[in-house]
């Protein structure tokens, strides 16, 4: 079966600007054009797109996704490395999740100190604003 960019793009859940960006950098093969000069994209791309959509909706990086895509392409490969990337990428999640709990806590307590009020004391305001020189 064929599809077109429009077609692979809604299956995926993906922009067509995102799908031509794949095929420029060689993430997704550039495909067949029909005689009216239309991407024709089998199946083996929609499956392809829809392990990089899923890749990215995991947060791995266009070059985890591209050694991701490398090691599923080769089914005899020792999974160790794909362990070692995706662990790579749970470490850097994990400190993320770190990061945006003391973001929340930060926020929580300028939230909590606006007592209500002008805005020209409000506490809000005042942490965000750059410090006076």
């Amino acid at each position: 079966m064929a599809f077109t960019i429009g077609e692979i793009g809604k299956a995926t859940r993906t922009n067509i600007e995102t799908v031509r960006y794949y095929e420029r950098i060689g993430l997704l093969a550039r495909p067949n054009r029909g005689a009216n000069n239309y991407r024709s994209y089998g199946q083996d791309a929609l499956d392809r797109l829809s392990f990089i959509r899923r890749s990215r909706d995991l947060g791995f990086s266009l070059e985890q996704v591209r050694a991701l895509l490398g090691l599923s392409d080769d089914r005899t490969h020792d999974c160790a490395e794909v362990d070692r990337i995706s662990k790579a990428h749970l470490v850097e999640v994990e400190r993320k999740i770190e990061d945006l709990t003391v973001l929340g806590r930060e926020l929580r307590a300028v939230i909590d100190s606006c007592d209500g009020g002008i805005v020209a004391h409000c506490r809000i305001i005042e942490a965000l604003a750059p410090p006076e020189r």
